[in-house]
């Protein structure tokens, strides 16, 4: 989750700080909003968008996954090599989401069973993804592309007959990982969204700079086509499934967050190609620093901070509560930046020196 701002690709960080603001704006409103308050048009407004954020999430590890296995194939790793590379990158997602939930439950403790923490986030369906898609390591980059849309399809298509299957004989800890669930993020149909990250990713880094105009007027395109083109067959009256949800399984909704995201994308990219350019941008920053600020957010939105306001507050005391985080979420992605950009070492000074020296001789 963390951002590649090198060139061209800083348009992947603003699309990513975006969806951080909508995902912010999202969780205080399903968390503070009163029950009575739920049919009106702010807060279906603020969960009907800030639903793309998962989504953007794991497109966006696919494309790092991509990037990463396009990298060193580049650099003359051998398949073995690469895939290793993204089952180390599959290993620390997974230690990120245990860290996320012993967190969480130790913040709540005593008001939070201890089955929670074995609860599937989206950092665990990032995790299962990544271990998945490691096998593309063994095709070149082009392949990938190929590869990675078809599986992307077949795991969409896949999530209605997966719930048509009575899989209560697995235990919960591991159902939960792959049947689809509104409360989870099964491998069906989430990884999706991973596999089709990988295809785009990959096309990336096949594109040339000169056609990156190209490719994202190409981008939205096919965005546009695949939303209508989805909405239609979803609507349609009759189905080849023999039963499917459309907010849960639905291969429609999958494709239309696709769509969605390819427009976010190329709007990003010719909001900083020909707007902000290499000016500093929040929304850009947000994004470099998405991981730790969707981890603040969550303790502080539905942790036990806040929590005599839960489902207590209006629409317009959730829009002040969002007006209050936002700032603060900011503040903490700068500290973040400020603190990785330091050189430690120029602040231990002799005592730094003196570690390296004992390291050197031994002692």
């Amino acid at each position: 989750m963390a951002g590649n701002t090198s060139g061209r690709l800083t348009f992947l960080d603003w699309t990513r700080g975006l969806v951080v603001v909508t995902m912010l704006n999202g969780h205080v409103f399903h968390s503070f909003t009163q029950p009575a308050l739920r049919n009106d048009g702010p807060f279906t407004l603020s969960q009907f968008i800030g639903g793309q954020g998962p989504a953007v999430f794991l497109l966006l590890t696919g494309i790092t996954l991509a990037f990463l296995l396009d990298s060193g194939e580049r650099k003359g790793l051998g398949a073995w090599g690469r895939w290793k590379a993204a089952l180390r990158r599959s290993g620390y997602l997974w230690l990120l989401a245990f860290a996320f939930r012993v967190q969480l439950w130790a913040f709540a403790f005593g008001q939070s069973s201890w089955t929670d923490l074995f609860k599937v986030d989206v950092l665990n369906c990032m995790g299962l993804g990544i271990a998945v898609m490691s096998i593309m390591a063994i095709f070149s980059t082009a392949e990938r592309a190929r590869l990675c849309f078809v599986l992307g399809v077949v795991i969409a298509c896949a999530a209605p007959v997966i719930s048509s299957v009575n899989w209560a004989w697995l235990p919960p800890e591991i159902y939960n990982y792959f049947v689809p669930n509104l409360n989870y993020f099964g491998f069906f149909p989430w990884a999706a969204f991973i596999a089709f990250g990988v295809s785009s990713g990959s096309i990336l880094r096949l594109t040339p700079p000169e056609q990156m105009n190209r490719l994202m007027q190409w981008s939205a395109l096919a965005g546009l086509a695949i939303v209508f083109a989805s909405q239609f067959l979803s609507n349609l009256p009759y189905s080849i499934y023999a039963s499917s949800d459309f907010w849960l399984n639905s291969p429609g909704l999958t494709f239309i967050k696709a769509g969605v995201f390819l427009l976010m994308v190329s709007f990003a990219y010719l909001w900083c190609e020909y707007g902000v350019g290499s000016s500093f941008s929040w929304i850009r920053q947000l994004g470099t620093t998405s991981l730790i600020v969707y981890w603040a957010h969550i303790e502080l939105v539905y942790g036990r901070w806040f929590g005599s306001w839960k489902e207590g507050l209006n629409n317009w005391q959730c829009a002040l509560f969002v007006a209050v985080l936002l700032p603060a979420m900011l503040l903490l992605s700068l500290a973040r930046t400020k603190l990785r950009d330091v050189r430690w070492s120029e602040w231990l000074g002799p005592y730094a020196a003196f570690s390296n020296a004992r390291r050197v001789s031994g002692d």
